[in-house]
């Protein structure tokens, strides 16, 4: 997507030698645009673990890329297999929710089985990265397609006026390859002339919302307004609300929901404003192991200095701040979960689907257009 007048892409393979993988620094925007090199297994599990990159899609893609990197460590001298179960025992363990990070390590350690030789394993792993990584760019284009077609209707309905969509974190770009997936439609319809603006919710603790949404928004030139976490409901009820999509970090084969923490209240809210929610995502975002969100999904509990804390600019330099007595106690849940029953549907790189298991398996069933 545009930053300025140049596209980018979230995360790409350095193309001097192949040895690293470049990211954008997401802890650091908007304030600061930097770019990271990662050039180790350790780099990319802390760039997942500090958050420098985050969104369930490009966690699994850099995974996937810290894979590859885990067979240029391999030497002369190296315990090859022991080695790669132990770059993929490392990396799984970055982040414990969203469930493309296991399936990009799963699928590496699959296609590495077949190989031993070390040269075979680099340009194997190599190519299993960059497929990953060109997939889900293409699934998240797909998922733009389909809800565009959602948002379309609505503004058909409203005679072409302004379409209000509202989103909760950052599913946009940023947190996929391209494009994103609760973003997408928003790109696509934008691009398209209908009308549309958007309500970004800020996202406590860490603020993507206002971040990191906000960045990506004014970027590609789409109409946005900033509120806070708790404004939803009330622009709800005065009917300023037309559409929700959100991303997800983890759907079970049920349809239950795993999204950054508040996604249950904004999808609560719009079932009493008979509002449609929707939540955008791949299909490797969907967890066909588990059924019940609430007791099967792993929900992240991360340190409470991102509650305690506020991080900002000033005078030029990211600072943090405290917002509460020294001696307050936090809890940061990082996600919550949506029932199936809240959820209008699920749009994915394959149609739109109710968030019901036998239309789940379904449409996993189908072959890729």
């Amino acid at each position: 997507m545009r930053i300025g007048d140049k596209h980018y892409e979230s995360i790409w393979l350095d193309s001097d030698d192949n040895t690293s993988v470049s990211i954008i620094d997401q802890s650091k925007l908007p304030f600061k645009f930097e770019i990271i090199r990662l050039k180790t297994v350790d780099d990319v599990f802390n760039a997942i673990r500090n958050m420098n990159l985050r969104g369930a899609p490009l966690i699994g893609v850099a995974a996937a890329y810290g894979m590859y990197l885990a067979t240029l460590e391999i030497t002369a001298y190296t315990k090859t297999r022991e080695h790669l179960r132990n770059a993929s025992r490392y990396l799984r363990s970055a982040r414990p929710t969203a469930v493309n990070l296991e399936w990009a390590v799963n699928r590496q350690m699959d296609n590495l089985s077949k190989y031993c030789r070390r040269d075979k394993l680099i340009a194997s792993s190599l190519k299993t990265a960059r497929d990953i990584a060109s997939e889900e760019t293409t699934k998240c284009r797909k998922i733009g397609e389909a809800g565009m077609e959602v948002i379309k209707k609505i503004s058909k309905s409203k005679k072409g006026r302004q379409v209000n969509i509202l989103t909760h974190c950052n599913a946009g770009w940023l947190a996929c390859v391209d494009y994103g997936t609760a973003t997408a439609p928003v790109y696509l319809a934008h691009d398209k002339g209908i009308k549309v603006h958007v309500w970004v919710d800020e996202t406590r603790p860490r603020n993507q919302g206002a971040r990191l949404t906000a960045w990506e928004l004014e970027n590609h030139g789409v109409p946005y307004t900033l509120i806070t976490d708790n404004t939803g409901g009330y622009l709800m009820q005065k009917g300023d609300v037309d559409i929700i999509i959100t991303g997800s970090d983890r759907t079970t084969v049920s349809g239950d929901t795993a999204n950054k923490s508040g996604t249950y209240l904004k999808a609560l809210a719009a079932r009493h404003n008979n509002i449609p929610f929707y939540v955008a995502l791949p299909t490797s975002s969907v967890d066909i192991s588990i059924s019940n969100g609430l007791k099967d999904i792993p929900v992240e509990e991360r340190d409470e200095k991102e509650v305690l804390y506020v991080e900002g600019l000033y005078d030029n330099e990211i600072i943090n701040a405290r917002i509460c007595p020294e001696k307050t106690r936090a809890a940061n849940y990082a996600f919550d979960i949506t029932p199936a029953d809240l959820i209008t549907g699920l749009i994915t790189e394959k149609g739109i689907c109710r968030a019901k298991e036998e239309e789940i398996r379904k449409l996993l069933s189908e072959k890729k257009n």
